[in-house]
């Protein structure tokens, strides 16, 4: 027989701490993947819940669609080549003649090239750039024409290009920069940049889903 007493008494189990699993040591999957603290930044919660959301809808730019904007688009490169290609005209044809300009002009050639193939890939964030950059452009081609009309006159040395050519691709130069900055101020004010969602498996017609944060779909 066993004695009575000698046997140690049975504990009873302590309770599960909080966030950790009845069953098991490890904190509770549920809890730890899909239940976020109230007030703390989302973890994995939100990273799963975002990833499910952005894996069901696609991301569509309708304002890129429109015709107006294509248009506009187009015209505003079409302006900075033929920009491009002007101000190199004036920087090889007056080379011999530029006094500590050539550098700024070649600056802004490839300036301008960059800027037309940015803005073909709809970077509405160049179009301010592009006008700020017309405008000091438009100054210069002002100040510039008349002196390279002035140089047609005996005793001067005259550059590879006739000055009097020169002189008209400046003022030229003029009105197209001030019609790439209506265009450039036309093309931001179109908004390429709106973005709108709907589910990946429905038509263009169905209508937009609402934006998910923090692991919860936020109302529309």
């Amino acid at each position: 027989m066993r004695a009575e007493g000698l046997e140690p008494p049975s504990l009873a189990a302590p309770d599960p701490k909080p966030g950790v699993s009845a069953s098991f040591t490890t904190p509770a999957l549920g809890r730890a993947l899909y239940e976020p603290l109230s007030g703390a930044a989302p973890g994995r919660a939100g990273n799963v819940a975002r990833a499910m959301a952005e894996a069901d809808v696609v991301i569509e730019h309708p304002n890129r669609d429109k015709a107006s904007s294509k248009l506009t688009k187009v015209i505003v490169v079409v302006l900075l080549l033929v920009s491009a290609a002007m101000v190199l005209i004036v920087t090889v044809g007056g080379w011999g003649a530029l006094e500590g300009a050539k550098l700024l002009q070649l600056a802004y050639v490839v300036l301008y090239i960059a800027c037309a193939a940015y803005i073909m890939r709809w970077k509405r964030g160049l179009l301010p750039v592009v006008a700020a950059l017309a405008i000091v452009l438009a100054i210069f081609a002002a100040v510039s024409a008349p002196a390279w009309f002035d140089r047609d006159k005996a005793g001067l040395a005259q550059p590879p290009l006739d000055s009097d050519v020169l002189g008209l691709v400046c003022a030229l130069l003029v009105p197209v920069q001030v019609l790439l900055i209506a265009f450039a101020m036309r093309a931001f004010q179109q908004r390429w940049n709106v973005e709108v969602e709907r589910p990946r498996d429905d038509g263009p017609d169905a209508q937009p889903v609402a934006p998910v944060r923090g692991g919860r779909p936020q109302p529309a």
